[in-house]
């Protein structure tokens, strides 16, 4: 198995990559010079925060829906979300044709909500209050309907699509030192990781989680997917549980080189950076790769680094909170 991950991803990749690049947006790498001087070195922010419907969730879910066979899309689709992914799903599905069933937590952020709202989500359940009892419960509904279910993360096509961004820094950027990539269930890391490897594989890859929910990183420390409870975070988009049979373990066993934790108080921090420095508004979750660059910047210096910012949606409230 250990073999073949990379080029099973890498070929993934390269099949999303024709598929929906008419689709998407090539998002802008954009040079940071307050954190290149801050680190003195040269950091470049990848704006996944200006793809259409907000994040870069839009990539899986399109190559996904793309990916379908014309019965498979008509026989009904159901899927989970903790926001992001439910945003990218319904305007995917409303742009290709398809109908669905978009399960969320009941604690979702309304900075998350009204969007998939305002993209014409037409059936919404909600239920539980940790992503993992959601996706549990939405998967048992589509085997109990015979809907076909679409994961955020654990499927190969989603992987494929979001591992696209990892194309466009091969052609935006001659070179790369580090890429730090925000962690959730481990969809975005698994696309980046496992394309990079195989295109540049001395890039070294950081995996940022928040201490508040790092599912991913304990999983990967203890050599197998755990259950843990999460605590409130303002990475609310990556925290969460991941399935016990996530085909995204095995890739970010392989491929990460280092899983960097930060705090609450180093997310508020990052936060106010991106607003006061590089005047861009972003979401928590896309704030950890900010946060656990400035923890770990003494190991880069003179490097090329690339921060992907993931998305944008950050409610009013918890704005209100950093800033004030």
């Amino acid at each position: 198995m250990k073999k073949h991950l990379p080029l099973l991803v890498n070929a993934e990749v390269l099949e999303a990559e024709k598929r929906i690049r008419r689709f998407i947006r090539e998002t802008p790498l954009e040079y940071s010079p307050y954190l290149s001087r801050l680190a003195d070195c040269h950091v470049y922010l990848k704006l996944e925060n200006l793809q259409l419907t907000g994040s870069f969730k839009y990539r899986g879910a399109v190559n996904k829906i793309l990916s379908l066979t014309g019965p498979e899309q008509k026989k009904g689709i159901i899927t989970s979300s903790s926001g992001n992914h439910g945003a990218a799903f319904t305007y995917a599905a409303k742009n290709l044709g398809c109908k669905g069933t978009l399960y969320l937590p009941e604690n979702i952020s309304p900075a998350k909500l009204e969007p998939i709202q305002l993209y014409g989500a037409e059936d919404i359940v909600f239920y539980g209050t940790d992503v993992c009892d959601t996706e549990k419960f939405a998967r048992q509904a589509a085997e109990n309907k015979g809907y076909l279910y679409i994961s955020a993360y654990n499927d190969a096509k989603i992987i494929g699509g979001q591992g696209t961004i990892a194309v466009e820094l091969m052609r935006q950027m001659k070179h790369m030192d580090a890429v730090f990539v925000p962690i959730g269930g481990g969809g975005l890391m698994s696309g980046i990781s496992g394309y990079l490897k195989t295109a540049a594989s001395c890039v070294k890859i950081i995996g940022c989680q928040p201490e508040n929910s790092p599912v991913m990183a304990e999983s990967i420390k203890a050599g197998r997917i755990i259950e843990m409870v999460s605590k409130p975070t303002l990475a609310d988009g990556s925290a969460g549980g991941i399935e016990p049979d996530s085909i995204t373990f095995a890739v970010c066993r392989e491929y990460v080189d280092e899983y960097v934790l930060v705090s609450e108080a180093q997310l508020e921090e990052a936060l106010k950076l991106s607003l006061e420095k590089n005047h861009m508004l972003i979401e928590g979750a896309a704030a950890l790769s900010i946060a656990a660059f400035l923890k770990t910047k003494e190991q880069y210096k003179d490097n090329e680094v690339v921060l992907i910012i993931s998305g944008r949606k950050i409610s009013i409230d918890n704005l209100r909170k950093i800033l004030c």
